[in-house]
């Protein structure tokens, strides 16, 4: 993969680059991939739902609205994304068993860690446009991510 600081060098006026400055939990820091989504507060079943189907190299964004007081994926949601072929999973909230997701093939990006988990309500959308952090995520557009930030096609 690219750099995405070079990637925005040469292509900068098609990428959008993410403002928040999430961290890297993942064994993977670097990490690209055509975007899925999922919007979801507090609850992380439609993440789990997701990540257990076929990633064919996907990306999943979940917009998990910022909230800090629960774990939208921890590492048994985690070694269901790898064995499906995810390249990556990018949280807009928290992860935990983050020494363990730090050990496994993917590429994982979140706000912070919490011990806490998430409802199982199956409440939020899945494949829909969402947008924090200055950038919109559009289901089917390409993400790269690395250890200088996120970048997403226009």
């Amino acid at each position: 993969m690219i750099a995405t600081a070079d990637l925005y060098d040469q292509h900068g006026d098609d990428l959008q680059s993410l403002s928040l400055q999430l961290r890297s939990f993942g064994g993977h820091p670097s990490f690209e991939g055509r975007i899925r989504t999922v919007r979801c507060l507090e609850d992380n079943a439609l993440v789990k739902q997701v990540l257990g189907t076929p990633g064919e190299g996907a990306v999943l964004v979940v917009d998990g609205g910022g909230s800090l007081q629960t774990a939208l994926m921890g590492d048994l949601i985690a070694q269901s994304a790898v064995d499906a072929g995810w390249a990556g999973v990018l949280i807009h909230g928290c992860v935990r068993d983050s020494l363990a997701l730090g050990r496994m093939p993917l590429g994982v990006k979140a706000l912070g860690t919490n011990p806490r988990k998430s409802a199982k309500r199956g409440t939020g959308d899945v494949d829909i446009t969402v947008g924090f952090g200055g950038v919109v995520f559009r289901p089917g557009a390409r993400l790269y991510a690395d250890e200088d930030g996120v970048l997403v096609e226009r």
